[in-house]
């Protein structure tokens, strides 16, 4: 068996793509707290307006709702605290390096268990103007069409 397939999609962040073109991928680990693991092991995150920032040589997940576990008794946590990601020294230095140039920003895609790990998969991004969004929703409605008219054919 591979790892591969042990991954579990907890949550994605449907519009990264559509507003932002994703340069770069990164999977990094997250620094979580009990309580989190099990509200993420029920589904319960969004990853809607979150951002990551690089602070002090390390970077932080801002903005990622993980709802209160509700069977817990004691020590729950903050539903959007910030969150430390865990990465490699030079994916650190990599990523600030480019999040100093003009127009670039971390943005989480996604969130998955990788085994028994919870993982968060990072994008270096560049923000889409309006004209940008106009072309994807386009190429998608031609991809739409295309699908239609293929099955039709059949």
């Amino acid at each position: 068996m591979s790892v591969q397939s042990h991954i579990k999609i907890i949550a994605q962040n449907k519009k990264a793509r559509f507003d932002y073109f994703i340069d770069d991928e990164y999977e990094a680990g997250i620094a979580l707290k009990g309580s989190e693991v099990k509200s993420l092991r029920m589904g319960k995150a969004s990853l809607k307006d979150a951002y990551a920032k690089i602070t002090n040589g390390e970077v932080f997940v801002y903005q990622m709702n993980i709802s209160p576990y509700p069977f817990a008794y004691y020590g729950n946590h903050q539903p959007k605290r910030p969150r430390k990601l865990l990465l490699h020294k030079q994916e650190i230095k990599r990523l600030l390096g480019k999040t100093q140039e003009k127009g670039y920003t971390l943005i989480p895609i996604n969130i998955y268990f990788k085994g028994s790990n919870v993982k968060i998969s990072i994008g270096l991004a560049k923000g889409k103007q309006k004209y940008d969004k106009r072309e994807t929703i386009r190429k998608r409605d031609e991809k739409r069409d295309m699908d239609r008219a293929k099955k039709e054919w059949r």
